[in-house]
C-alpha cells in the first residue's frame, strides 16, 4: 500500500503517506460545499503536476551537474462543470537569475519536464498551459 486515507467529516481527510507517515489533509473547496481551508484533492492533482515536473527536471539536471535549487512553480487549477473536473492545469516556472543554461540544456530539461509520470497520467481532455521562464 502507498497510503491511507481516513475520512474525518465535514469534507476533510487525512491521508498518511505510509512509508514515512507524513499526513497531509483535504478539504472540500469552498465552490463545492467545504470549507477551503486545505488543499482540495484537486488542488493536489494540479500540485503533483507541477511537483513531478520539477522533481523529474532535477533528477535530469543531476546528471547534467545543473543546480536548479530556489526554481519556483505557480500553479493554477481550473475546473469545468458538467460534469464537475479539472479542465486546464497551468504550470509556470521560474528559474533562478544565477542560472545560466545554453539553449540545448534547457531543451533537454523541458522535454523531461514533460514526461514527468504525473503529465503522462493526465487525461488528454484536461488541457496543460506550461511555461518555463528561464
Amino acid at each position: 500500500m502507498t497510503s491511507q486515507i481516513i475520512y474525518k467529516g465535514e469534507l476533510r481527510t487525512a491521508a498518511t503517506h505510509l512509508q514515512s507517515g507524513s499526513v497531509i489533509e483535504t478539504d472540500a473547496p469552498t465552490d463545492n460545499q467545504g470549507k477551503g481551508e486545505l488543499f482540495s484533492p484537486t488542488d493536489l492533482v494540479a500540485t503533483a503536476l507541477g511537483a513531478c515536473m520539477v522533481t523529474t527536471m532535477g533528477i535530469k539536471a543531476r546528471t547534467m551537474d545543473i543546480v536548479l535549487d530556489g526554481t519556483r512553480l505557480d500553479v493554477t487549477k481550473v475546473m469545468a462543470s458538467d460534469p464537475r473536473r479539472i479542465s486546464k492545469i497551468i504550470v509556470h516556472m521560474f528559474f533562478p537569475s544565477t542560472l545560466n543554461l545554453d539553449d540545448k540544456q534547457k531543451e533537454i530539461l523541458e522535454r523531461t519536464a514533460h514526461t514527468c509520470p504525473v503529465e503522462r497520467t493526465l487525461h488528454p481532455d484536461v488541457e496543460l498551459d506550461m511555461q518555463f521562464n528561464w
